[in-house]
């Protein structure tokens, strides 16, 4: 009963006319964000959060934190929901969740199925969103009581497991990924240490004494690095849009919809819980469940409504799942949870076993606030499709100044700071450069987010084991986590390379 009275509070918070208007215009912004191609979900969230702390400022603190992350958290769930559109209709991804929608929604599209593929989507969603967030209610106090039993060495293998998991599957390298990593770490290291209070790589620079701004970083490297990306690349999206005419789906579509739906929801809901596995993950497992079980694959790459059902359905559940380790554990699984634990900490409220019982306001107010978005996501979606589909059309030259402008003003209202402004714009440059040469940018920003916390448990273990590092492998738990993290980086490597042996026989 005690979970059921928690949600019954959470929807008392969620309800507030306040948190009604957040909810809505993050799930509006999300889905806008989802349409148009280039910017993500990670950019979107991103971008928000300064905006969040000037809306949130006549409010209370803990109000405020919790306002702030029911509207960033409304821009995740509503990005799934909107990288659909364009996948359908322009056959070009909003963000890389929606590729495997591409196989089966352009072709519909072509077929004058457009409307029914997008009805589809949407309510395959909204199921997704509601299953995904039912798993979250019964998982999320008993995940958080286990947790509130691990101790420091426990904790510090946990989150090398995090690292280790989303450096394991981010981007087509594990080395550059586990490059960006340290990297991110590193960068974490940055300001003056609380312990001994020691200078650390601030090289006299008094700016960098508080360490490096989560914001700009996040900012900079995201929002600012797609921007030089469409600039010097010209990477608008240009192609010929699919007509609508019919919005409704028939009993047919819907009959052939229901299988794929369950089934991508359960996939996407457990892909999403493991760390780094990611909506992207999920999506191309649940198409390739449904094309193996279907009785006509061959009709699968021509447009069946099954191909669109499952990838959508799983890529939603998914964003559901990747909460849960991010609430009970502190461990973000994705890029996007990461900049949302990021926002969190900002507002001086720590993800993790914890919240739940010093921030339940949070916690149970934003749960109940994703049930209520995926209601106004659903109603948006289904009558307003054609006004959405409208926002593909958006020249770059309005939209890319936009941007630049809620970077820059976001950046400077948090420190009033002209050094992180040089900052923001030399993120954006090494974010360009970065994700050109395929080094993925989601690693750095979870180890910016991990560091001090790495840092924190390592130091608490070593001081209980006077100095020894044996209690990491003699805590039985402890062992558990970082034999996982090991395997997780060693088993795609030894894979990887057991294929290149048996090509190099094959051509012998």
């Amino acid at each position: 009963m005690s979970t059921l009275h928690y949600l019954a509070d959470g929807f008392a918070v969620a309800l507030q006319w306040h948190n009604l208007i957040f909810a809505f215009v993050g799930v509006l912004i999300g889905t806008a964000v989802g349409v148009l191609p280039g910017i993500g979900p990670i950019s979107g969230v991103a971008l928000l959060i300064p905006v969040t702390s000037s809306l949130t400022g006549g409010l209370a603190p803990e109000e405020a934190a919790t306002s702030a992350i029911i509207l960033l958290a409304g821009v995740y769930y509503g990005a799934m929901y909107g990288g659909s559109t364009t996948s359908i209709l322009l056959n070009t991804p909003g963000e890389s969740s929606s590729v495997v929608t591409v196989l089966d929604g352009y072709p519909m599209a072509k077929q004058g199925r457009a409307g029914a593929a997008l009805a589809i989507a949407a309510i395959g969603s909204f199921v997704a969103g509601i299953v995904s967030l039912g798993g979250l209610v019964l998982l999320a106090e008993p995940l958080s009581d286990i947790a509130l039993k691990l101790s420091p060495a426990d904790e510090f293998s946990l989150m090398v497991l995090g690292l280790c998991a989303l450096s394991g599957l981010a981007g087509k390298s594990v080395t550059k990924a586990l490059i960006m990593t340290v990297f991110g770490l590193l960068l974490a290291t940055i300001g003056v240490d609380a312990v001994s209070g020691v200078d650390r790589f601030t090289f006299g620079v008094p700016q960098l004494y508080g360490g490096l701004e989560f914001l700009t970083i996040a900012v900079g490297l995201f929002a600012l690095g797609e921007v030089f990306k469409t600039i010097l690349e010209n990477d608008g999206s240009e192609g010929e849009i699919a007509k609508i005419t019919r919005v409704l789906p028939t009993k047919q579509d819907l009959k052939d919809s229901v299988g794929p739906i369950i089934r991508g929801s359960l996939v996407g809901f457990f892909k999403g819980i493991v760390p780094g596995s990611g909506a992207t993950l999920a999506s191309f497992l649940a198409y390739l469940l449904e094309k193996k079980i279907s009785k006509h694959p061959e009709k699968f790459g021509k447009g069946a409504i099954e191909g669109v059902a499952a990838p959508e359905s799983a890529n939603n559940a998914a964003s559901g799942g990747a909460m849960i380790p991010l609430l009970t554990l502190g461990i973000p699984g994705t890029g996007t949870t990461a900049v949302l634990m990021g926002a969190l900490i900002m507002y001086n409220v720590q993800p993790g076993p914890l919240l739940f019982d010093e921030h339940p306001m949070i916690a149970w107010g934003l749960i109940a606030s994703m049930f209520i978005g995926n209601v106004m996501l659903l109603i948006l979606n289904m009558p307003l499709v054609k006004v959405f589909a409208k926002l593909i059309e958006t020249p770059a030259k309005y939209l890319i100044p936009m941007i630049i402008a809620i970077s820059i003003f976001g950046v400077y209202a948090v420190r009033v700071s002209i050094f992180d402004l040089m900052l923001l714009i030399a993120c954006g440059v090494i974010g360009y450069f970065l994700s050109r040469n395929d080094y993925p940018l989601a690693p750095l920003v979870l180890g910016l987010v991990l560091g001090p916390m790495i840092e924190n448990n390592l130091r608490r273990a070593l001081t209980t084991s006077n100095g020894d590092f044996s209690i990491f492998v003699e805590r039985p738990v402890s062992l558990l986590f970082l034999v996982i993290a090991v395997l997780w980086i060693t088993i795609p490597l030894v894979m990887k390379m057991k294929g290149k042996k048996v090509i190099v026989n094959e051509e012998a």
